[in-house]
């Protein structure tokens, strides 16, 4: 009977097998780490749709930059505006709401293409408010301002958000007088990070207005937890 062998014939160069070997791994890693289709077509951009372009527009429109309504369309008009945001603000002005961009307006989106950390970009985001809200204010009254946003975020008659918070429609008057656009004060930075570590001078408060400016009698009416420098902290 003849016999049969199972085993496979013997390797002449097995140095050149393992090399070849080393090579489809190395091309294999080097496609994993590719953008992929996926990833690029995440970036809003003219002829996009959805409710990130919703978000990017009610941003563009509550800043003067976007003259129309909110329909959820990246057309031209939405184009230009996003270019002239990007002009303003320092960044590469083609037209893409990518990630530095989306980062800037304080939109996260849902697919990851805008910043690396969310924690990060509340952290900014956050500096940039309290800088446009409270600058020449003590650095207490600074990290207080701060402390009001966080105490919306967890209150629940306001957006779960930091970015919701500060955005919602009529919240902070800075965004409409052009200081949330000026340049971050570097003291801002340092009270939003101790503000978000659990420094809270404003006693839980959930509002503040400076009583000198504040022509609100609602707000006035709300009873108070504490002033700081000009503005006084009320729940």
């Amino acid at each position: 009977m003849e016999r049969l062998y199972l085993d496979a014939p013997p390797v002449k160069n097995p140095r050149r097998v393992l090399q070849v070997i080393a090579i489809i791994v190395l091309n294999l890693l080097v496609i994993a780490l590719l953008p992929s289709d996926s990833a690029v077509d995440a970036l809003s951009k003219l002829g996009s749709t959805g409710s990130e372009v919703r978000q990017i527009q009610t941003k563009l429109i509550n800043w003067g930059y976007l003259d129309g309504k909110v329909d959820g369309i990246y057309g031209e008009k939405t184009r230009a505006a996003v270019i002239a945001f990007q002009k303003k603000n320092g960044l590469t002005a083609d037209g893409i709401a990518g990630p530095a961009t989306l980062e800037a307006m304080g939109i996260f989106s849902s697919s990851g293409s805008s910043a690396q950390s969310g924690g990060q970009s509340d952290y900014n985001l956050l500096a940039r408010l309290i800088s446009a809200e409270a600058r020449g204010e003590s650095y207490t009254g600074q990290v207080a301002v701060g402390a009001v946003v966080l105490n919306r975020v967890a209150h629940p008659s306001f957006p779960d958000t930091i970015a919701g918070v500060i955005y919602q429609s009529g919240a902070f008057s800075c965004l409409y007088d052009g200081q949330f656009d000026q340049p971050v004060a570097e003291s801002a930075y340092r009270a939003a990070r101790d503000a978000m570590n659990g420094w809270d001078p404003s006693g839980g408060a959930i509002y503040y207005y400076n009583p000198r400016t504040a022509t609100n009698q609602w707000i006035r009416s709300r009873p108070v937890i504490a002033q700081i420098g000009k503005h006084v902290f009320c729940s």
